[in-house]
């Protein structure tokens, strides 16, 4: 699998810790940035990270930060990208099985390593599960469209 990774500076090491890992995995990644812990604007970094998603350049893609979810928002301002913000095993599951979340956010500051290393495995093993989920996708895919209120 092709996977993006960008970070912010307070999502720095986890993001270089992740390149290390995703790649003795056998995964192709494609680093985005940053390149250090030296204060920058997230945005710069995790917009193209989130296109290279939304375009299929990439498959997927992991963005980090130090609470996550600055990099989530930047990355969910980008059509077709549905980033979401992971902080346990089950949110992880969930993003991928309920919302088909093609990107994840991990906040550096907020989540230890050993869980981020887990969560990561989850969303990358976990398949969607279809059904119900499809239209809600669809919607926000949309964006435009209205949510009519039905049946869970």
């Amino acid at each position: 699998m092709k996977i993006a990774l960008a970070s912010d500076h307070a999502g720095y090491e986890y993001k270089q810790k992740l390149l290390v890992l995703l790649e003795e995995r056998g995964h192709e990644v494609a680093d985005f940035g940053t390149d250090s812990i030296e204060s920058v604007d997230y945005p710069r970094f995790i917009r193209p990270a989130a296109e290279a998603v939304a375009s299929g350049e990439v498959d997927r893609g992991i963005v980090l930060g130090g609470s996550g979810n600055g990099e989530a928002m930047a990355a969910n301002r980008v059509k077709g990208a549905r980033c979401a913000l992971v902080w346990s095993e089950e949110s992880a599951r969930l993003a991928r099985e309920h919302n088909d979340a093609n990107m994840i956010s991990i906040g550096e500051r907020l989540v230890p390593w050993d869980l981020a290393m887990v969560m990561v495995d989850i969303w990358l093993e976990t398949p969607f599960e279809g059904g119900r989920h499809v239209r809600r996708i669809e919607m926000l895919d949309e964006g435009q469209r209205k949510a009519k209120p039905g049946p869970g």
